[in-house]
């Protein structure tokens, strides 16, 4: 815990060194995307936010903070993710059972048959929508609707980028609107409104966005068009790996079922990925034993290869290269790589937290707030840089939150106009970012790098510049 000595050490250190590990890290980065590409996450990122964090600590040693108490921060830091990491984990089990129990190949070749290619990009935005507004977590409707909506996309030979931006933007909408989010909680906790308030408050700025956004998937799906490459083709091969059904589906209506009864993500995941297991036994037996080579008739075989799923993925071999690269993919060791990439952004972020830097810099912010439209302005731009910095959605809720409520206040504003921006640029801009928990998550679940499909994430986009322009128009902003 910092004395009052040490905090104000901290606050009042020089913007020179508060400003030297965010610039080294951002030209690292910069170097990283450069020289690595679109593998720059699979370890260059990684070095370049270590590295920060070392440089952060240097910081924080000049400043008289012990080495301790640094460690403690870094460590503390890391502890925000642990909850994400461990439904990351358990999503990956989810995505390997559902494959092979025919989960998700099912909602591949039912959903060829029923959506038009013409609006595909409109209704997976409005599905994941309502869906997520339901059981309140983007995350798990990424991992399950989302994969399936990926799969149909391939198959029309849509852009993947644009459906992964759909389904994001639906998702999001969802779990800004739904009061068992995780987010949409701690934004009214940390400003201290009333949670329905602050969800009616929203709608402000969530609806004009959302509508927006639906009506440019759906010009950029009427543009496009396309047809099944080979619709028969494509559900044959399915058929001949898997024995496809309707009941298949009943893994799907179990979880949504938990988390709408608000049922805890990582519980329910877990329970999913297992009722998965069992309905890989009892519908793919032979598929099952086929990863390790074995019989479908030895109950072993069967349980070593959902086990071998579980931990390693699934393998297909359906003969179709789409469908084969699209369904071999799940299992925990998938997402080693995505937690090590959290774990490096999270100590960096807690290292800037208790140096203080991350306080020195909001402080700045703060003096540049003259009016209305600034202060929104500026919560906007912090929000955002502190998911850029910390890695975290939460912390980019949470921080902001605390150091803005009085600035609010003393411009007569309610701090119902605090939590909705939290909401717009905190939760919203964290996918858009790939070392943060939300993006790296959403790569990892939809296949699709974070850089590709931001530009089509017109939800997310969309938000935090129609909160600052309604500001500017003092429009749905609530007085005092």
């Amino acid at each position: 815990m910092s004395t009052p000595l040490e905090h104000q050490e901290k606050t009042t250190m020089p913007l020179a060194l508060a400003l030297l590990p965010i610039v080294f890290l951002i030209a690292s980065l910069g170097a990283s995307v450069y020289f690595f590409g679109a593998d720059a996450s699979y370890g260059a990122n990684q070095i370049a936010l270590i590295l920060a964090g070392c440089i952060a600590m240097l910081v924080g040693l000049k400043q008289g903070i012990g080495y301790e108490e640094l460690q403690a921060g870094l460590t503390e830091g890391i502890h925000v993710g642990l909850g994400p990491i461990l439904i990351l984990l358990s999503v990956g089990m989810l995505i390997g059972t559902w494959i092979l129990a025919g989960t998700v190949p099912a909602m591949i070749y039912y959903g060829i048959e029923l959506i038009n290619p013409s609006y595909f990009y409109a209704t997976c935005a409005i599905l994941c929508a309502v869906v997520a507004v339901s059981i309140g977590s983007s995350w798990t409707v990424a991992g399950t609707l989302g994969v399936g909506l990926i799969g149909i996309a391939g198959s029309f030979d849509l852009s993947l980028e644009i459906t992964a931006g759909a389904i994001i933007s639906g998702a999001y909408f969802g779990d800004k609107l739904s009061p068992l989010s995780d987010t949409t909680n701690l934004a009214s906790a940390v400003t201290g409104v009333d949670l329905f308030q602050h969800i009616r408050h929203m709608l402000w700025t969530t609806i004009p966005a959302f509508g927006l956004a639906c009506i440019a998937f759906f010009i950029l799906g009427s543009k496009q068009g396309g047809t099944p490459t080979d619709i028969a083709a494509l559900q044959g091969a399915i058929n001949q790996q898997f024995q496809i059904g309707l009941h298949l589906l009943i893994p799907l209506v179990i979880m949504l079922t938990l988390i709408a009864k608000r049922i805890p993500a990582y519980p329910s995941i877990i329970i999913s990925a297992l009722i998965g297991g069992i309905f890989a036994a009892a519908f793919q037996a032979d598929t099952a034993a086929a990863l390790i080579e074995g019989s479908g008739d030895n109950i072993s075989d069967v349980v070593v290869g959902i086990w071998s799923v579980l931990f390693n993925g699934f393998q297909a071999d359906t003969g179709n290269a789409f469908l084969d690269k699209l369904l071999s993919k799940g299992g925990m060791s998938s997402m080693l790589n995505t937690v090590w990439l959290i774990v490096c952004a999270l100590s960096f972020g807690g290292i800037l937290e208790r140096t203080g830097i991350l306080d020195r810099l909001i402080a700045i912010a703060l003096k540049g707030v003259r009016g209305l439209t600034s202060l929104v302005a500026t919560t906007v731009a912090t929000c955002f840089s502190t998911n850029l910095l910390a890695a975290d959605q939460f912390i980019a809720i949470a921080l902001p939150g605390r150091m803005f409520k009085q600035a609010y206040r003393d411009q007569g504003l309610d701090e119902l106009n605090l939590s909705r921006t939290l909401e717009d640029s905190g939760t919203l801009t964290s996918v858009l970012i790939p070392w943060n928990t939300c993006g790296a998550y959403m790569t990892a679940t939809l296949g699709v790098a974070s850089f590709s499909y931001a530009p089509y994430a017109f939800f997310n986009l969309l938000c935090p510049f129609i909160a600052i322009a309604f500001a500017s128009r003092n429009i749905g902003q609530k007085h005092l």
